[in-house]
């Protein structure tokens, strides 16, 4: 039996459903293999051939410049740029060297000077255009023109890496953040700033892991770095390439890991900065006619099947974790990839959904072939997959015949909590459907769940904080104010990340500033804000302010965090119901010996209340009630309590008898019995 008959056989007894499509799971599968080959010929690794930044772009070798670029439809490439004086000259005129398209120059070490600009003139049959390299690894933009240049970057010094960092075989707790918006002043933040003023909140919070996004360069600030332009250049406006290491070096040092959100599901429509018509077609990185445009977001389509869009690609993943040391990476807009319509409009129902010819097998393949690189390089990077629609085995190993994804993300729960609080009124909350949501996974999978991440707080939309207490956040925050829609507000928000982290499958994400409830929405400068910063930053002083209650809302972030890693949660079962009551509103279940217990009802508390439990003694460890947590303290601190017998049915059972006071949730531990005096 071959390798991957038996990676398939593996597939189908996880998951037996897929049985009718094991055609179409094999012939993916062979596709991986047949497109390996064929870029490497059998001649290198996969990893070896993802090294195309070590070739293209800008590099000083033994004593010389040398630039190469690939660009099969040019008839002419000149450098220009500083060392020209802006002119197009023969001295700084490329030559094409073989018959693939790639062009080349070589300079000696006296014709470029650290910090130069320059770019590309590009001729071509009927036309000529200037442009950004592709390989660019520095490129900056002038604050008064707002025109971008590459720029020639060789410090003096390069940086010196002082932590040997390997990522800790635990839970990712992730703290997903964007380095510009991640200060308090009305500007965008730098690396350094981030580095000295928001890691250690990161790393006291709890939090293992950082996310950050828009790392790679992006012409419009206010697209979240989503529309990406140079691939391998980290953006100039938070600072340079070593203070982006410096960061990385930083956190590693703290015990956090770091991940990158990964831009390869499109690029940016742009010209000169970009890729689209980079030689003076449109179809050189990208699929010709209708298919190359992504009409919803205004951007370009990668053409996967073309061997040197993956070079770019899978070199542009090494590229990150050689130079930068990430840890792994976010994979944005997987659906988008995933599906030749992009997934938009649909609701994915069946198993047919993914095997009806709607999937572009060339993006699967890619996305298959970056995670064995990734996984290739750094046997202990992490990738995760940002998909709505569910694409079976794509966060399986391929080893078990999977795509190779660690992870995906629970994307339906965020969703579903926004629709909790906008369409039901608290009484009224389907506790049934909740649970469901909730725990509703592929069991074959590792997922990441969140209550919120940036998505949910952009313009236009609100933080969930906001959706439970409007504008009586800007009057009555303060920590003696007893507002009625403020105090449920916070219970909610302590409630849902409670037993988001607790159904988690194998991950919890939060985005900056909503752990402590972070009142604004995220609007970038534009013109319709009059390019005001006002909501592009945090408002760390809430959380820093003991008079304000955003305090106590980070104090309890901090504590279920710390909860979920000193009892390993995330890292035991699946979380086990114990009861339920779609009447009372009532969740309690078990994880990782823990009882969770929820009553969701608004108005009505219950005493002894009684469930089946395991027997034993319990205490509490956490409380949202809890004073110090902005709650009403109606129960008492490490309260204990024992199970008694009951008999139901002539059957005896163990049950534990509670208070659940209204909106409200705690934790109980099981314990030894005290020893006697």
């Amino acid at each position: 039996m071959s390798g991957l008959e038996s990676r398939l056989i593996r597939l189908l007894r996880s998951d037996p459903y897929l049985a009718p499509f094991s055609d179409q799971i094999r012939h993916r599968l062979e596709r991986i293999e047949e497109t390996e080959q064929r870029l490497t010929q059998g001649k290198m690794s996969l990893a070896e051939f993802a090294s195309g930044h070590e070739y293209f772009g800008l590099h000083f070798q033994r004593g010389e410049w040398v630039f190469r670029e690939w660009a099969p439809n040019a008839t002419a490439i000149y450098l220009i740029g500083d060392m020209s004086k802006w002119q197009v000259c023969r001295e700084f005129e490329l030559e094409k060297i073989n018959n693939y398209g790639v062009w080349e120059i070589r300079l000696t070490a006296d014709k470029l000077a650290h910090g130069d600009l320059f770019r590309l003139r590009i001729h071509w049959a009927g036309g000529e255009g200037d442009r950004i390299p592709t390989y660019a690894r520095r490129v900056v933009q002038d604050p008064k023109t707002l025109i971008f240049n590459a720029q020639v970057w060789l410090p003096p010094e390069s940086y010196r890496w002082k932590t040997d960092f390997k990522r800790p075989k635990e839970a990712p707790l992730i703290y997903e953040a964007h380095i510009g918006m991640a200060q308090e002043e009305e500007k965008i933040g730098s690396f350094r700033e981030f580095t000295l003023g928001v890691l250690p909140r990161i790393a006291n919070a709890g939090y293992n892991t950082l996310q950050l996004m828009a790392i790679q360069e992006h012409p419009y600030y206010g697209s979240f770095g989503y529309q990406v332009s140079s691939f391998f250049a980290p953006s100039s406006r938070y600072g340079t390439p070593e203070d982006l290491k410096l960061l990385i070096d930083t956190a590693h040092a703290q015990g956090l890991t770091v991940f990158m959100d990964l831009i390869h599901s499109h690029s940016v429509s742009n010209e000169v900065e970009g890729l689209s018509r980079f030689d003076g077609t449109l179809f050189q990185y990208f699929h010709d006619g209708p298919r190359g445009k992504h009409k919803a977001w205004d951007s370009r389509c990668f053409d996967y099947d073309k061997p040197q869009v993956l070079h770019f690609l899978l070199s542009n993943c090494r590229y990150w974790l050689d130079e930068f040391r990430f840890d792994g990476f976010r994979f944005d807009g997987v659906t988008s990839m995933l599906y030749l319509e992009h997934g938009l409009r649909r609701v994915f129902t069946s198993y047919n959904d993914y095997f009806d010819g709607s999937v572009d097998e060339d993006a699967l393949t890619y996305l298959a072939l970056a995670n064995r690189v990734i996984h290739d390089i750094r046997f202990d990077a992490v990738t995760i997959a940002e998909d709505v629609s569910g694409m079976p085995g794509l966060a399986v190993s391929q080893s078990e015949g999977g795509f190779g994804f660690d992870y995906r993300f629970a994307m339906g729960v965020p969703d579903y909590w926004i629709r909790l609080i906008k369409d039901f009124k608290d009484e009224n909350w389907p506790i049934g459907h909740l649970w469901f949501e909730l725990t509703n996974r592929r069991t074959d999978e590792k997922t990441i769940s969140y209550a919120e991440s940036h998505d949910q707080a952009l313009v236009g939309d609100q933080t969930l904080i906001f959706r439970l207490i409007g504008e009586d956040m800007y009057h009555h925050m303060w920590i003696d104010d007893d507002n009625s829609k403020v105090a449920r507000g916070i219970a909610l928000h302590k409630m849902i990340r409670l037993i988001t982290l607790g159904t988690a499958s194998h991950g919890y994400l939060n985005f900056m500033g909503n752990e402590f409830g972070h009142p604004d929405w995220i609007d970038f400068p534009r013109e319709g804000n009059n390019w005001s910063f006002k909501h592009a930053r945090r408002q760390w002083h809430l959380a820093d302010d003991v008079r304000l209650k955003y305090h106590l809302l980070a104090r309890f972030d901090r504590d279920m965090i710390a909860l979920a890693k000193t009892q390993h949660l995330l890292e035991a079962s699946i979380p086990q119901l114990l009861h339920e009551d779609l009447t009372k509103k009532v969740i309690i279940f078990k994880r990782a010996d823990l009882i969770f217990a929820f009553n969701f009802n608004p108005y009505q508390s219950f005493t002894d209340y009684q469930f089946e439990a395991p027997p034993g003694k319990y205490r509490m460890i956490l409380d949202c009630d809890a004073p110090k947590y902005g709650g009403y303290g109606r129960l008492l601190p490490r309260q204990t309590h024992f199970t008694i017998v009951g008999n139901s049915e002539a059957k005896s059972q163990h049950m534990l008898s509670l208070y659940l006071p209204a909106c409200s949730a705690f934790v109980l531990c099981p314990t030894v019995e005290d020893p006697q005096p």
